[in-house]
């Protein structure tokens, strides 16, 4: 079952939880003028966010597919997507686009940098390179000016069939998912560089006020402090 819920104006969140990793999917949808979708999902969950963004819109209007980098449950479902919607196109950053994507779409990506904008109608919307944060040399976040909604892909992952939104400090239940990976056969999850911390300080610069998570709740409330934390929790986990 996909549960939705709007967790800002016209941004819907499509959460999938699979109990055999006490993990949520989400995926974000945007009606706009020209509706986007942020994570394309699995493939194996095509049909059921299909029938959810029917909910919402009609699924062959849809005209941006985005993601944050190259990875199954991001990029997975693309190709269904960009068939289901014929005007549709994958939106990610340059790197994503010349490294990976422009060989497996079956459509052409609009590669973004930050100085690039993106309009859907009401929104305005820009991809800032997060090279390796959180994973891979492609990875980027994606920012809404007008709402200042950050797209944070799995920055502040955490487990658990929980809250579609929450006001709650989400750095606690982020570092014992990350000590729990890391513990683990993910270890290495994420990487920790000397970049790691100055890139998140540019993104807390852009003064957030939802952050749009793939694992666990959202977060609506004054982000850039949680942005600058996360950096020293990442640092103490991955550091090694």
């Amino acid at each position: 079952m996909t549960k939705i819920d709007e967790i800002a104006p016209d941004l819907f969140r499509l959460s999938i939880y699979v109990p055999q990793l006490d993990m949520q999917f989400n995926h974000f949808l945007v009606r706009d003028d020209e509706p986007l979708l942020f994570h394309a999902g699995l493939k194996g969950m095509f049909p059921a966010l299909k029938e959810a963004v029917g909910k919402l819109i009609d699924p062959t209007t849809l005209r941006h597919v985005a993601w944050s980098h190259f990875e199954s449950d991001e990029v997975g479902g693309l190709n269904e997507w960009l068939e289901l919607a014929p005007q549709a196109q994958p939106v990610c950053t340059l790197i994503g686009k010349l490294v990976s994507v422009d060989d497996f779409a079956i459509r052409p990506a609009l590669g973004m940098t930050a100085d690039d904008v993106l309009p859907t109608g009401k929104y305005r919307y820009r991809f800032y390179p997060s090279p390796h944060i959180p994973h891979g040399w492609d990875a980027g976040v994606l920012f809404e000016e007008t709402t200042k909604t950050l797209f944070c892909s799995d920055l502040f992952h955490h487990f658990g069939d929980v809250a579609a939104l929450t006001e709650n400090d989400l750095i606690a239940p982020t570092h014992q998912a990350m000590q729990t990976l890391q513990q683990g056969p993910l270890a290495g999850y994420m990487p920790y560089t000397r970049q790691t911390e100055g890139v998140l300080h540019q993104l807390a610069k852009l003064q957030p006020e939802t952050l749009a998570v793939m694992h666990g709740s959202s977060y609506r409330g004054e982000c850039g402090q949680l942005l600058t934390d996360l950096g020293s929790v990442i640092k103490e986990t991955f550091d090694s």
